[in-house]
């Protein structure tokens, strides 16, 4: 499995027991959505590899704790400490409206309601306060926040996203 195919469910964040289990912490809105899984890929280097999960309890929130098969020891739990889990994009649950996940913008064309169509969506960078929309607008890089209020509608046929932004600022960056 390629990271690519996969995405970012969390970290296993410490040792639970003296019997191998660990504690994952999960980065979703809805933990309850994987208290059941049978399996996870646990990142190594670039390598993605799976490990069968015996039980799972979900603890203090966003807390998953995990009893991986042949991890039976706390030597075995300091192996896969620290790992990032990573789940099939197939297990997203499929989102509607003005919602989407990162991933799944990339390529769709940006249109502003009042600036017309003036680019394509690259990435986003989530490293900031405030998620930004990375745009490519003819060789040009353009960052527009992505606040809720600014998305008016996602068009996943189209493969589009209109947007509204104060006036003035596409024109900082394609009209210096």
């Amino acid at each position: 499995m390629r990271k690519e195919d996969c995405f970012y469910l969390g970290k296993i964040v410490r040792k639970h027991s003296f019997r191998g289990e660990v504690v994952a912490k999960l980065d979703t809105d809805e933990p309850g959505l994987y208290t059941n899984l049978e399996s996870v890929f646990v990142a190594f280097g670039s390598q993605l590899v799976p490990f069968f999960i015996e039980k799972s309890l979900l603890q203090k929130g966003n807390q998953l704790r995990l009893k991986i098969e042949d991890v039976n020891t706390e030597a075995e739990a300091d192996e896969i400490l620290g790992g990032e889990i990573y789940l099939p994009l197939k297990f997203l649950p499929k989102l509607t409206g003005n919602k989407f996940y990162f991933h799944e913008i990339i390529g769709y064309d940006i249109e502003d309601e009042n600036y017309g169509t003036f680019g394509v969506i690259t990435g986003v960078n989530d490293r900031t306060a405030q998620p930004l929309f990375e745009i490519n607008a003819n060789g040009t890089d353009v960052f527009i926040p992505m606040i809720d209020d600014f998305i008016l509608n996602v068009d996943r046929e189209k493969k589009s996203i209109l947007i509204k932004t104060p006036d003035g600022l596409i024109d900082l960056y394609l009209n210096p």
